[in-house]
């Protein structure tokens, strides 16, 4: 089977989409209330040493994903070791993002409805999807981004008239450790989430570019959500906190006269197209990882079963949006640091060690 390519604008694109997930509806910054864009800025800050490792890790091993490394780098036995914890991790994410998709559907507009249509429906888009591969779904995301970047911005416009920029205030009011927590919730969701592109990346056609393309999608990504973030304060002051979905409440209040109002279907649209790109993502990194740690042909031959489970896996993970909610600014941060900073950054350091001893025995 061919190998799959995509492009640098097409890799860009992709975790655009993947960071911007969630997040641009669930909201950032954790608990800092009015200083939550203080610590969405902080992330994007912790996050940069994270992204020139990722970077790096790909520029050793041009060609190579987040498993061949380990077995490169570890060994065999270490090697599937650890593409295990992070086959596990991928799962894990990819049922949190979609029972994410789940809570909404059923908050804001299909209460009535049980949980599991929602999640099947959009579990069955992401199974599609990766099955025809990583080039369908970054060309699907290609077509999508400018019209999800022309919604954010022409929502913000819209909304100008709603904002009250003294909800901003007071500056660090509550003191700077609430707002270096919402900075290391932030960091770990979404921006570390990234760690998963180890494992798609390997299909850049560019192979000496993966560092242009972390740094792109991410400041670009990183833009969009401190400008939602600052647009949620500024409407919601500070009952920002008091939603769980803050991007769709605040939205909703937008009114422009008789003829312009249900603007937050729009920023519906953008949460669930780029959940979807989120979702697909964390089952196209499971499958791969089982392939490779089962030594299979093609990951495709698993993409129907393993999405099927993440489905169900995601109807169980939680009993209700307050376990959800918990779950993700309290405990999702400390358990995902492993997968996220100290792994990658272990990984990093050895594969540099090995590799300028190879250098050193080559100049002999």
């Amino acid at each position: 089977m061919l190998k799959e390519q995509i492009s640098d604008k097409e890799g860009i694109i992709l975790l655009l989409m993947f960071i911007i997930g969630t997040t641009m509806i669930i909201g950032a910054g954790g608990n800092a209330k009015n200083d939550a864009w203080i610590s969405a800025i902080l992330a994007t800050v912790f996050f940069i040493p994270m992204l020139l490792i990722y970077s790096r890790l790909l520029s050793i091993f041009p060609g190579k994903d987040l498993f061949d490394i380990f077995g490169i780098v570890f060994g065999k036995v270490t090697g599937k070791i650890l593409s295990a914890i992070y086959i596990w991790y991928g799962f894990h994410l990819g049922g949190i993002v979609l029972r994410n998709f789940g809570e909404f559907v059923t908050v804001v507009a299909l209460p009535e409805t049980p949980m599991f249509v929602s999640l099947f429906c959009l579990g069955l888009v992401c199974i599609a999807a990766v099955y025809l591969g990583v080039e369908v779904i970054s060309r699907t995301a290609s077509v999508f981004a400018p019209l999800i970047i022309f919604f954010t911005a022409l929502v913000f416009i819209l909304g100008m008239t709603q904002l009250r920029l003294n909800y901003l205030q007071p500056i660090l009011g509550n003191g700077l450790t609430p707002v270096l927590k919402g900075g290391f919730i932030t960091f770990s969701f979404p921006m570390a989430e990234t760690v998963l592109f180890l494992c798609i990346f390997s299909s850049l056609q560019t192979k000496k570019s993966p560092k242009k393309v972390y740094i792109w999608g991410t400041l670009i990504a990183s833009s969009m959500i401190i400008i939602t973030t600052i647009r949620n304060i500024a409407v919601l002051g500070n009952l920002t906190e008091n939603f769980y979905f803050s991007s769709y409440a605040a939205t909703s209040r937008i009114r422009i006269g008789t003829f312009i109002q249900g603007v937050e279907v729009t920023v519906s649209f953008i949460f669930i197209f780029s959940v979807f790109v989120k979702c697909a993502v964390c089952l196209l990194a499971t499958c791969k990882g089982i392939a490779k740690v089962f030594n299979l042909k093609d990951y495709r031959s698993i993409v129907i079963q393993t999405g099927l489970l993440m489905i169900y896996f995601s109807y169980i993970v939680y009993h209700t949006i307050i376990e959800m909610t918990y779950w993700t600014m309290e405990i999702y941060p400390y358990y995902t640091f492993p997968m996220q900073v100290i792994i990658p950054t272990i990984t990093w350091f050895v594969a540099e060690i090995k590799k300028s001893r190879n250098l050193l025995e080559m100049g002999k």
